[in-house]
């Protein structure tokens, strides 16, 4: 059996206390593997959070995964996973031969190393997150506190402003965000932090659209 544990969770942005994980961890059966998805790890600026990765090197039924789609990789689909040998082991066993191209892997090497590149990729999230945060807000919209590089973004519940109609009037204009319905948020977007100029864009949008 496998406990599978987002954290931060996607596609809220909330998180849980590292100090939490660890009592899940210790209510859970030896024979029960914990999964700690850490996608946005670099992201996190908690000092009650950790990725896992100590964790995962200590104990014989929890592995860590990451990604690095969140730092400037999205379309290499390429990430890691750290853990016991026994596991490790057994997921190579069943993996595809070719899951991840010789490409992906150069660039995964070179994203590692340019820690300017993952350094200006967060800073550029706190500031516009922060932002982003403040001004869905004053537009009267529900935003859920988030410590990854995305917004929940909770809209009225009537159809002239919903979701969905904010959606279409976005799209229409080339702003891409996310429906996420199938995640029980029938009536919220997921908007992931861009550049200053589609930030800005979006709001000066939907400003329009909620006056309309």
């Amino acid at each position: 059996k496998i406990v599978f544990l987002a954290n931060p969770n996607n596609p809220t942005g909330t998180y849980v206390p590292f100090q939490e994980v660890r009592r899940l961890h210790a209510g859970l059966p030896k024979n029960v593997l914990l999964v700690l998805d850490a996608a946005y790890a670099e992201y996190v600026r908690r000092n009650d959070y950790e990725a896992g990765i100590e964790l995962a090197g200590s104990s014989q039924n929890v592995v860590m995964t990451r990604t690095f789609s969140k730092i400037g990789l999205g379309g290499a689909r390429i990430g890691w996973m750290y853990g016991p040998m026994h596991i490790v082991d057994a997921i190579n066993r069943i993996r595809g031969p070719f899951n991840v191209n010789a490409t992906a892997i150069e660039a995964g090497i070179a994203d590692v190393r340019d820690r300017a590149h993952i350094e200006r990729s967060v800073a550029q999230n706190e500031t516009w997150l922060a932002w982003l945060s403040e001004q869905m807000t004053g537009l009267g919209l529900r935003v859920t506190p988030s410590v990854g590089n995305f917004l929940l973004i909770h809209f009225p519940d009537d159809g002239k402003h919903s979701a969905a109609a904010a959606d279409d009037y976005l799209t229409q204009r080339g702003y891409i965000l996310r429906r996420v319905s199938g995640y029980g948020f029938p009536n919220a977007l997921r908007m992931t932090v861009g550049t200053e100029e589609a930030n800005r864009g979006v709001v000066a949008a939907l400003t329009t659209f909620l006056k309309s």
